[in-house]
């Protein structure tokens, strides 16, 4: 059983990589090809279900328009996307790393760590892991050294960066909801679960713009309609960001700094004994 149960810790690491090379694809495809804004003019969700009542297609069908930078002419493109969009929002579109497909670029702000560095991160779980296995603990204890101080430099220049920018506060009104069920009633959870979002409208100069936020809660009645909250513009980027930056990840990137320090000394005392 223990020979198996170890097959587990590799999981995370997996999971991690498998999701950063995902991330990576996309990024190196907007380098390539650059992204172009667009506007989100229809949003319809689609779902059909088995004759046992299982779901088989559970999906948005959003239709983007936006200006070919090639021909100079307006298309509209079909997407199916996991979440919701409004009508009206603004978003950026980037070519899949095929060239085929046209993806939107979300929740670029919310990321510390770049697509790159959580494909690393992911491997380097997976060699800790495989050190530990085999009993390797200076090469386990170097590996997370490297982890550690890794995750401390990204946070503290994620913060940095952030404090860097020129960020315009603006007043954003709350004048819809969207809706996103996470779980179903069941015999030991009673209830339907939701997770609410706010679609707030702001202007910038004389333009008005929809925005579907990511800052989201578990209860309806934080994001009442007519309520305000703030977001930023960065303007050097023509950028919406939700945030600005956060003391806790200064004090969180330190706080991992420190501890791969302290575990890159205890390898050195290791092997210099």
């Amino acid at each position: 059983m223990g020979d198996f149960t170890k097959y587990f810790m590799y999981i995370p690491g997996v999971i991690i990589f498998l999701l950063g090379s995902g991330q990576f694809r996309t990024w190196l495809a907007m380098v390539r090809q650059g992204a172009v804004s667009a506007l989100i003019v229809r949003c319809e969700h689609v779902v059909k279900k088995d004759n046992k009542g299982r779901d088989t297609f559970n999906y948005y069908n959003t239709v983007v328009e936006y200006t070919n930078p090639q021909t100079g002419h307006k298309e509209q493109h079909a997407i199916k996307t996991p979440t919701e969009y409004a009508v009206g929002q603004q978003v950026r579109l980037a070519r899949s790393a095929g060239g085929r497909d046209i993806t939107i670029i979300d929740a670029e702000e919310n990321s510390i760590f770049h697509p790159f560095i959580i494909m690393v991160g992911g491997a380097l779980m997976i060699i800790l892991v495989l050190f530990q296995d085999q009993g390797k603990d200076v090469y386990s204890m170097t590996t997370l050294t490297v982890l550690l101080l890794g995750a401390g430099v990204c946070m503290i220049y994620h913060y940095l960066k952030m404090k860097r920018k020129k960020l315009m506060p603006i007043e954003a009104e709350i004048t819809d909801t969207y809706s996103r069920q996470i779980s179903k009633s069941t015999k030991i959870l009673r209830g339907d679960k939701f997770t609410y979002y706010p679609i707030v409208k702001y202007r910038i100069g004389n333009t008005e713009n929809i925005l579907r936020c990511h800052v989201n809660s578990e209860q309806e009645s934080r994001f009442k309609i007519g309520d305000t909250i703030t977001i930023y513009y960065d303007e050097e980027n023509n950028q919406i960001l939700e945030q600005k930056e956060k003391l806790s990840t200064l004090v969180g990137g330190i706080i991992f700094a420190v501890l791969g320090i302290a575990a890159g000394l205890s390898v050195l005392a290791v092997v210099m004994s």
